[in-house]
């Protein structure tokens, strides 16, 4: 009955991770093939289990290749489980040298494996289907015991790479199977670790499925927040229908930076993850054109960006731009001018945008809702931050800081 539960709960997975909304699209493949791996291995416990009721040459002939199926798939979950935390910290599990040397013992555990099955030197199955461990049984389970430990602690050496909840995920995930490996080495039941294994991998999904789903609603929710103001769209319009006849050439030009704009705009809405920082600055230009199309001799901007190879949540520059236009800019006042910069520190890019304009305060809504949530989302996709202060002569500086740790590399 626990295995037929057990059973049910991993095809559940399957079909949940494939139909949910709000997970990423390499967070559900990967979902879907640990669950369908889970799926084969809980399988294999149940075939072994209902055969060890008959002692037939046939039930022993199942019994000798599902317990084969078992110990195969066993440290496979663990050599999944690594994968994804490379992932999860934005390491190239490819290159990883962690998943390396577990590939490297997992190559040496199915030698050892492959090898009793034409020996029996650290196990067999009996003519009666019964299933005998040698005393060099602990041999073939020191590479499983090396996979675990070497998992749980490349968990803990990651751990200022994630998340607080990130981190109890992996931990409750890793902890379990590396005491079920343990488990597996002194005695053999199949049912304890099969529901080990299960209890391990659905409670790392579970929280971080509530990660993902947390992270689309508000990204949705800030995504209405950030779009694009009616009143722009209609200023735009109408600076573009008077330039055609006083001047057809900058029109044209005003056209087309309004289409990049759009389509920059369109893309950034529609976009799951990151973005390079190299796109959301051809946003920024784009948008900026059109305003100084519109203010001309008012808006001025200066650019010093020598560095764009980093990511960043999409919608990021751009609003903050727009923020300052907004709040900056004074038609019959001084010109306002804006300088956008980055820069590379030992511990992350910075993104440095300031103006020499009437500067505003930083309440707790209103005018700046879309700065709240451009902050909020800073912190949720990339462990970054936001901070607005005063300029020393006059104008607001705001400063974005996005940390090596969680970033994406760009490319």
């Amino acid at each position: 009955m626990l295995c037929g539960m057990m059973m049910s709960l991993m095809v559940t997975g399957i079909a949940f991770s494939a139909i949910i909304q709000g997970v990423k699209s390499w967070d559900r493949k990967f979902f879907i093939a640990l669950f369908t791996v889970l799926t084969l291995l809980v399988g294999s416990f149940a075939i072994d289990t209902f055969s060890t009721l008959y002692s037939t040459a046939t039930a022993a002939i199942v019994g000798r290749i599902t317990v084969f199926l078992e110990y195969f798939f066993l440290p496979v979950i663990t050599l999944m489980s690594v994968v994804y935390l490379l992932h999860c910290c934005n390491e190239d599990w490819r290159e990883s040298k962690i998943f390396r040397a577990e590939v490297a013992v997992y190559v040496v555990f199915v030698i050892l494996l492959v090898v009793t099955q034409f020996t029996g030197i650290f196990y067999y199955v009996t003519e009666e289907n019964i299933f005998c461990r040698n005393e060099l049984h602990p041999i073939l389970m020191l590479p499983m015991d090396v996979i675990s430990l070497l998992n749980l602690s490349a968990v803990f050496n990651r751990r200022k790479n994630l998340s607080r909840r990130y981190f109890l995920a992996f931990v409750i995930n890793s902890l379990p199977l590396a005491v079920t490996i343990m488990i597996h080495t002194i005695i053999f039941e199949p049912v304890l670790i099969a529901a080990g294994i299960t209890f391990s991998a659905v409670s790392m999904y579970v929280i971080i499925l509530l990660d993902n789903v947390e992270q689309f609603f508000y990204q949705q929710a800030n995504i209405l927040a950030l779009q694009m103001r009616p009143h722009f769209i209609y200023n735009t319009m109408t600076s573009i229908y008077y330039l055609c006849s006083q001047n057809p050439q900058q029109a044209q030009k005003v056209t087309l930076d309004f289409t990049n704009y759009l389509r920059k705009n369109f893309t950034a809405i529609a976009h799951e993850g990151p973005i390079p920082f190299s796109e959301e600055l051809e946003h920024t230009k784009a948008y900026l054109a059109i305003e100084r199309a519109q203010f001309e001799e008012n808006l001025f901007v200066e650019y010093d960006t020598p560095n764009v190879n980093f990511k960043i949540p999409p919608l990021t520059l751009q609003p903050i731009v727009e923020n300052w236009v907004k709040h900056g800019l004074d038609p019959e006042a001084e010109p306002l001018h804006i300088l956008i910069s980055t820069r590379e520190t030992k511990s992350g890019n910075v993104i440095v945008v300031e103006d020499d304009g009437v500067g505003f305060e930083v309440d707790e809504g209103g005018e700046n809702f879309a700065l709240k949530n451009i902050q909020k989302r800073l912190e949720m996709f990339c462990g970054g931050d936001l901070k607005i202060y005063p300029r020393e002569f006059g104008g607001t500086v705001v400063k974005v800081f996005i940390p090596f740790a969680r970033q994406l590399s760009y490319g």
